[in-house]
């Protein structure tokens, strides 16, 4: 199963006031496991950012003057995103933005059920509790000491790994049929693996004849061994 996670970052907090997105940064996964492909570009937004926003993330408009439009980067976009699960902390955010600016040229918008938003995920396994990226990188121990400002990519990786945890840790198969939409998740991932073919031969032993022998002499010394009564 393809899945990409994907952040945003932005010159404000709306599409509808005006605001542009200023980075795009996604990172793939197969089965919740990283593949290393990943999508990112600083975007030039034909707009001031506004201050609150710069102190966010770091980027100023004078950083962005050179760099591609939207425009230029939406095919290839499109194209490395496909129609995979776009896995998002607090989705509506982001979708919001990707959506305005796809519809400014004219693409189609992408379907807020492509999206599995991990904000949501996370209130529910944790009613109450802080949720925000960083919290929850405290939370499952991942390291984010590097997350100084946000970044779109960085941040991406970091949920990456925050999503494995919130569907059930990196052992995600094991104990969880039943658990909610984790565990679903975690069961589709493993329906998914490719189906190892049986051993045409099986493997030799790796027992001596002289160790077999001494085990055998030894075990026979054994008395009323459970293996022999459950026979009866």
């Amino acid at each position: 199963m393809r899945e990409i996670v994907l952040d945003t970052e932005t010159t404000g907090l709306s599409p509808l006031e005006g605001h542009r997105l200023v980075e795009v940064g996604c990172v793939e996964l197969f089965n919740h496991v990283p593949t290393g492909r990943v999508f990112h570009h600083y975007i030039n937004p034909e707009r001031e950012v506004d201050e609150g926003a710069a102190n966010v993330h770091g980027l100023t408009t004078e950083f962005l003057a050179d760099k591609p439009l939207f425009s230029d980067i939406a095919e290839s976009f499109i194209a490395f995103i496909e129609d995979a699960p776009l896995v998002i902390h607090n989705a509506s955010f982001d979708m919001g933005f990707l959506n305005a600016e796809l519809t400014r040229l004219g693409r189609p918008a992408l379907p807020d059920a492509q999206a599995i938003d991990t904000l949501a995920i996370a209130r529910r396994k944790f009613p109450g509790a802080q949720n925000s990226l960083d919290a929850l990188c405290r939370r499952f121990n991942v390291d984010n000491s590097n997350r100084t400002k946000h970044g779109a990519l960085l941040d991406a990786e970091l949920l990456a790994e925050v999503y494995l945890e919130l569907v059930g840790g990196r052992q995600f198969g094991l104990g969880l049929a039943g658990q909610g939409q984790g565990g679903d998740e975690a069961e589709r991932s493993l329906a998914a693996l490719p189906k190892r073919a049986p051993r045409p031969e099986p493997l030799p032993s790796r027992l001596s004849a002289e160790e077999a022998e001494a085990h055998a002499a030894f075990v026979a010394d054994f008395k009323n061994p459970l293996w022999l009564s459950s026979e009866n």
